[in-house]
């Protein structure tokens, strides 16, 4: 069973959100499967997992402090990917690909995504 249906971060500039996460997230084999006009996108396997909306109250997107969203990479190539990808489209590094101590084979990098949204990819398969 899983925990989650999927996960929503906002966003100001739907345009560049949906250039940025489909670069990033291409890196972990997902794909942008749905456009709902100009309030915002979804990305998954082959069900919606991940949304990227304009806030519904029209107000500002914002981010949440102490908020990471966390995604399962398949290698540790892919993490490597993911983070090159997303410097690449304008993000910004919050931790390089490495090693993470907190688990065995725990390999990860972090990242901001053009709105603040902080970002996570993990694998935690042997070298």
């Amino acid at each position: 069973m899983s925990i989650f249906t999927h996960v929503t971060v906002g966003t100001n500039d739907l345009n560049k959100a949906r250039g940025f996460y489909d670069k990033a997230l291409g890196t972990l084999g997902l794909k942008r499967i749905a456009d709902l006009g100009e309030n915002g996108s979804i990305w998954g396997e082959n069900a919606p997992a991940f949304f990227v909306l304009k806030p519904a109250n029209g107000k500002p997107a914002t981010v949440g402090n102490g908020v990471t969203i966390s995604f399962e990479a398949p290698s540790r190539a892919a993490i490597d990917a993911f983070h090159a990808a997303a410097l690449a489209s304008g993000g910004q590094d919050e931790g390089a690909p490495g090693p993470r101590s907190w688990a065995p084979n725990a390999y990860a990098a972090y990242v901001r995504d053009l709105d603040g949204n902080k970002l996570a990819v993990y694998c935690f398969k042997p070298a």
